[in-house]
């Protein structure tokens, strides 16, 4: 019986990257807002019946595609020299250089508006990410006053990803995935920083705390 199940799982994975990698090589052949879903089942070679036991409808298909790369930037470690807060941005870095990957071929086919769309599901996703991994962090810790609060602070990194990774596009500008996250990490490190060490001095036992950092919003 479990090893009918794994089959089982293993065929649903199956069919799902076939429509993911169908849905992608797609998207760098046209406007997203005119791939239908009949190309993405053509192009996987899977049936009707069989999509929409799995997905309600393309753009469903497009989320699933965005956690599905997600996932495996969720696994890449954190060098042990780094600071604890830069857990939460790990994924910065492999996302550009994946965008960078299909910038030259897609992108201009892509159009505005549904790379609009595609960010707009990318922002969300991150923002479930950076809230996951914020949220172990901070967990049992007292809050300070003047301490940003954690969802304005998640929506804040994902919004700044976006903003970089837009003008990044939107500019056709040269430079490469490593630079230009460290434009990214510019802005959002000093944040994270201030952050993280108001609430490590709020943890600090009396007479020991870091007092207020200037960086913190409040």
């Amino acid at each position: 019986m479990l090893q009918g199940k794994r089959a089982k799982d293993r065929r649903i994975q199956k069919t799902q990257n076939l429509l993911h990698e169908a849905l992608a090589s797609l998207i760098r052949e046209k406007p997203y807002d005119s791939i239908a879903v009949k190309e993405i089942l053509d192009r996987a070679n899977v049936g009707r019946s069989t999509f929409y036991m799995h997905f309600r409808d393309k753009d469903e298909l497009l989320v699933s595609s965005i956690h599905d790369m997600l996932r495996s930037v969720h696994a890449t470690e954190v060098p042990i020299s780094g600071k604890r807060y830069e857990r939460i941005i790990r994924f910065s870095l492999p996302i550009f250089e994946h965008i960078h990957r299909h910038r030259q071929t897609g992108a201009a086919k892509m159009g505005a508006r549904g790379r609009a769309v595609i960010h707009e599901h990318l922002q969300r996703a991150l923002a479930e990410l950076i809230a996951e991994d914020a949220a172990k962090d901070f967990q049992g810790r007292r809050k300070t006053a003047g301490q940003i609060p954690m969802d304005l602070l998640v929506q804040h990194v994902a919004s700044t990803f976006i903003l970089v990774l837009n003008w990044w596009v939107d500019t056709r500008n040269a430079l490469p995935p490593s630079e230009v996250n460290d434009l990214f990490r510019a802005l959002i490190l000093p944040t994270l920083a201030a952050t993280w060490d108001e609430s490590e001095g709020a943890r600090a036992p009396s007479g020991q705390s870091h007092g207020r950092s200037r960086g913190t919003l409040g």
